[in-house]
Parts: structure tokens; C-alpha cells; sequence
């Protein structure tokens, strides 16, 4: 396997950056669904404060998105900064095991994955520029 070559694979970079695009707008939709479900089905908001509510994660996913799409290196790093954030929010708060499974389920392992994607996307492209 041939990790860090240092031969330019444009098919393998393009679809290391699709992937990554798929995991940010995949884990914006799941957050922007998860939050508009808690907040009409647990806190009894109406439809337009539930959407209010979910402009957070749209924007945040959003931005990770136009990020990730021109800066790949930014992208990762800011992702890297979330994940590690987001363990830290665990370790703070005390969280249980099922906690713990769940968020790394649906936001570390996403995030850190999309993160070396888009890492592994940009170090393809910098040597595809230098092979050129």
C-alpha cells in the first residue's frame, strides 16, 4: 500500500475530497435533523423556533463545507480542533459509556475522518503540482 507515495493520484484525490464533502453535508443534515426532532418533539417549539434553532448547525456545516471546498488543509485542521474539542466537552462533562459511543458515532469519528480526507486530498494535490 502506497500511503505516501509520492506519485500524483488525481482519481484517488478526487475522491478523497468527494468523500469528505459527503461526510461534512452528511453530518450537517443528521445535526440540523437532530436538532429541529429535539426541539419540536422534547422542548414543544414551534415549527419557525425549531428552524431558528437548526440555522446553527447549517451554518457551522456550511462553513466547514466552503472551507474544506478552496482551503483542504484549513479544513482539516478546524475539523481536527473539533474533534478534539468535542473530546474534551466529553471528558468536562463527565459523559457515560453510551455517551461516549454515540458522539463518537455521529460527530468524532466523522469529523477526524473527514479531516485526513481532506489532509490526504490536499498532500495529492501538492504533489500533483510538482509532478506537473
Amino acid at each position: 500500500m502506497e500511503l505516501m507515495s509520492k506519485v500524483c493520484k488525481s482519481e484517488e484525490m478526487n475522491f478523497e475530497r468527494l468523500a469528505a464533502r459527503i461526510f461534512v453535508a452528511g453530518g450537517g443534515v443528521f445535526w440540523i435533523a437532530a436538532v429541529l426532532g429535539m426541539d419540536l418533539g422534547y422542548r414543544d417549539k414551534g415549527v419557525f423556533g425549531a428552524a431558528q434553532t437548526a440555522l446553527i448547525p447549517l451554518a457551522i456545516a456550511a462553513g466547514a463545507l466552503a472551507i474544506g471546498w478552496f482551503y483542504e488543509n484549513l479544513a482539516a485542521a478546524v475539523l481536527l480542533g473539533g474533534t478534539v474539542g468535542t473530546v474534551v466537552w466529553g471528558i468536562a462533562s463527565g459523559w457515560e459509556g453510551g455517551v461516549w459511543w454515540v458522539m463518537t458515532g455521529v460527530l468524532i469519528g466523522p469529523m477526524a475522518i473527514a479531516a485526513l480526507l481532506f489532509f490526504l486530498a490536499a498532500r495529492m494535490q501538492r504533489i500533483c503540482e510538482l509532478r506537473a
